[in-house]
């Protein structure tokens, strides 16, 4: 066994009766292994947590998304489709009209988020699974049908869904000179409510599908559209497919997956969670002192173990390094008790949610905990740097005990 670390834990471990050293040691690994517990916890919940997002919008957002660089809409031409339609690994282009409409069901009225699709929209069944009434049905006959979102349902009061009232749209038209008759100025569509989708406030409060025929002429979109929706066919990557179109396509469209569909979001997930791991690692750092005192006041103490060790021939370094693998013991007797108590945390959230996120619409009943290993490494690295800079200075003091005036 290497004698440095023989050493130091053997002050560490030491059978005899505990004194004020031992005390400040066994607090410094407490403080250690609750701060690495926290870091372990709490990065998990985020890294469940971002799973979630993404798992919430994979439903709503499609595999690719096409939209112009330049404003909020572009026109169809068949050259752009056949573009499109001849990229390798395209397998379905959804059109899409999205804008802000106001609608009235009943007596109730509100602001919407009105998301025209094509018919093949449902092709892919990204929506059946959200479905908590009725069906995801836009069109049967010449009837146009609308899916509202739960939040547009409860402000509507649109609770059964009553085929008796149908939903209204309405739409300010871009007409040059106002009309005396102020309802020549607004255009109106009507469509049957046809179900209910649920998948997160984002969504649920704000959006109607609408077949895009109702979207176009209530918008007076002709053949202009917001984005294209595509689906990747098997056998092909998403990066792949999307590397090709953003070559076919220019500059003039972004061509965006699910991630980058909402960048900003993720991003800032992302950030908190930095900030959480500095925090954390700070509190840890601050925790460290309690080593920095415990390994001083062990160096005081034990001047004359060092003066004899000096004198059976051990350098300053293998005194420095009894002091620092001393600080090392404390600090990763701590750290481990951590991780292991944190996964176990973790792993029985992961198993049986026994924490709750306290919200009974809530998509999960339970915080969703994911655990990456690169969090572990950087929990252990964080520690690592911690431990050294809070064991150097004792070690130090330790190598500069004179051997003389100890024995």
């Amino acid at each position: 066994m290497n004698l440095s670390l023989f050493i130091a834990k053997r002050y560490f471990f030491s059978k005899k009766k505990k004194n004020f050293i031992n005390i400040i040691s066994f607090i410094s690994m407490l403080a250690v292994a609750v701060g690495t517990m926290a870091l372990v916890i709490v990065l998990a919940v985020f890294n469940g947590l971002e799973d979630l997002i993404r798992s919430l919008h994979k439903s709503f957002d499609a595999e690719l998304m096409i939209k112009p660089s330049k404003g909020k809409s572009f026109e169809l031409t068949d050259s752009l489709m056949q573009k499109i339609n001849t990229t390798p690994g395209v397998a379905i282009i959804t059109e899409v009209i999205e804008d802000n409409a106001y609608v009235s069901y009943n007596e109730a009225q509100m602001v919407i988020r009105l998301k025209g699709v094509s018919d093949n929209f449902t092709e892919r069944h990204r929506m059946e699974p959200n479905i908590v009434q009725g069906s995801f049905k836009l069109k049967e006959g010449s009837v146009n049908y609308a899916v509202l979102g739960r939040g547009v349902q409860w402000a509507l009061s649109a609770i059964n869904l009553n085929a008796k009232y149908p939903l209204k749209f309405y739409y300010t038209r871009r007409l040059k000179s106002s009309s005396l008759n102020p309802m020549q100025s607004v255009n109106k569509a009507m469509a049957m409510p046809a179900g209910v989708f649920s998948i997160e406030k984002q969504y649920d409060t704000r959006y109607v599908f609408v077949p895009i025929r109702l979207a176009q002429e209530l918008l007076e979109y002709e053949n202009r559209r917001t984005s294209l929706e595509l689906g990747v066919s098997k056998g092909y990557t998403i990066s792949e497919v999307q590397s090709e179109l953003k070559n076919v396509l220019g500059n003039d469209f972004e061509v965006l997956n699910e991630e980058e569909q909402h960048a900003s979001l993720l991003k800032a997930i992302k950030i908190e969670k930095l900030f959480v791991f500095i925090t954390l690692s700070f509190i840890i750092a601050i925790s460290s002192f309690n080593i920095f005192f415990s390994l001083t006041m062990l160096a005081i103490e034990k001047k004359r173990d060092i003066a004899v060790l000096g004198a059976m021939g051990a350098s300053r370094a293998l005194i420095r390094k009894i002091f620092m693998m001393e600080g090392g013991v404390i600090a990763f007797t701590g750290a481990i008790a951590g991780l292991v108590l944190g996964l176990i945390v973790c792993l029985l959230q992961m198993q049986f949610g026994f924490i709750s996120m306290g919200m009974e619409t809530a998509v999960m009943q339970s915080y969703p905990v994911k655990i990456i290993w690169s969090d572990l490494v950087l929990i252990t690295l964080a520690i690592l740097l911690i431990t050294f800079l809070a064991s150097f200075r004792p070690a130090v003091i330790a190598s500069k005990v004179s051997i003389h005036e100890q024995l």
